[in-house]
């Protein structure tokens, strides 16, 4: 498709998104897909609805002191029963909603946010990276790619902890330039240890002296596509990083494997879950890492570009938007189809 039709869709699903969009999402439409700036009177007020929009005050209201939501029950009491956090659903609930405060355009000086951020960095450990939430058996380096994320999009940049968290992910890059889940996605392949079960053998990695295992043994085997893709989202979150080699060879690694199974069955082994489109966007898929891709500047003049825009703008709904399923759901749909007119936007700027 033709850069001018697809700044016609951009701008025709625009305008229709805006009539009816929710405040932060018409926030983020304003500034980030129709280009309006600070001085402009309909940017103003929709922040002063942003301040007061329901969804933001309830989530601040349940965020406690301590930097935490409650959280259900029955994880409560399997959380209370392991370690703790950042062992258990505390900590993937504070992730999440830290992410879900900044689409709703939230500073890190509201309510306890701030309280909430600094949980993350107090739960790092010595190594650089903050264990969990599932197992401190070996670190997930998706999940530290979505803390960093949080961490540098609330302007802690400069903390000292947040260096050495983005540090220690750097330092976990594979050669062809993708992040795995380290001992899960390698060494779990020996014979050895090929047919134990998951649980058993996250239970053998955390009694096991893991220094004796080299894990560059294991190089030939592909890095896995979903855990690139959110450590590189949190590692462009840094301008500095944004525009280093290391980034824009991460995201070689997922461009040239869009539209791939995933080389490991742990994780969105099928090739569907890059045509899907949900929200919110926690593990990656083909939408984000567009995203991705045009925040970093991959656009037109990029062959390996073209299929997969091509896909995101057919799968374009009659009414203009994009949809999570037939089944309409407002809000969610508002922000699937924000977050592809923002690429749309950014891919078209770019020839």
């Amino acid at each position: 498709m033709e850069l001018k039709e697809i700044e016609r869709v951009v701008e025709q699903s625009s305008n229709k998104l805006f009539q009816m969009s929710s405040p932060p999402v018409k926030y983020w439409l304003l500034t980030q897909v129709m280009g309006k700036d600070e001085h402009d009177a309909v940017l103003r007020d929709t922040l002063r609805h942003c301040e007061k929009y329901a969804p933001k005050v309830k989530l601040l209201a349940k965020l406690r002191p301590d930097g935490t939501w409650p959280i259900p029950q029955h994880k409560k009491v399997a959380e209370d029963a392991g370690p703790g956090p950042p062992i258990g659903f505390t900590y993937r609930t504070v992730l999440w909603n830290l992410h879900t405060l900044g689409d709703y355009h939230t500073s890190r000086d509201e309510g306890h946010v701030e309280e909430a951020l600094q949980n993350l960095l107090r739960w790092q450990c010595e190594d650089g990276y903050i264990p969990g939430p599932w197992t401190d058996a070996f670190p997930l380096p998706y999940f530290n790619g979505h803390a960093a994320h949080a961490l540098l999009s609330f302007g802690l940049g400069r903390e000292k902890k947040v260096r050495i968290l983005l540090d220690w992910l750097l330092s976990m890059q594979r050669p062809d330039g993708g992040w795995n889940i380290p001992y899960m996605e390698d060494l779990h392949y020996l014979p050895e240890f090929r047919w134990m079960r998951m649980h058993d053998f996250i239970r053998l990695m955390k009694k096991e002296d893991k220094s004796k295992f080299d894990l560059t043994k294991f190089n030939n085997i592909p890095s896995c596509q979903w855990s690139t893709i959110l450590v590189v989202w949190g590692l462009a979150e840094s301008p500095k990083l944004a525009k280093s080699k290391a980034v824009n060879k991460g995201a070689e690694f997922f461009l040239n494997r869009f539209f791939k199974r995933n080389a490991h069955s742990n994780y969105y082994l099928t090739e569907k879950h890059w045509t899907t489109l949900k929200h919110p966007i926690r593990f990656g898929n083909g939408l984000m890492a567009l995203d991705i891709l045009t925040n970093l500047g991959f656009g037109p003049d990029d062959p390996r570009m073209d299929k997969p825009i091509s896909w995101l703008i057919n799968a374009r709904s009659p009414d203009g938007f994009w949809n999570q399923s037939m089944r309409p759901h407002p809000e969610r749909d508002q922000w699937i189809s924000l977050m592809a007119l923002r690429t749309l936007s950014r891919y078209a700027s770019l020839h």
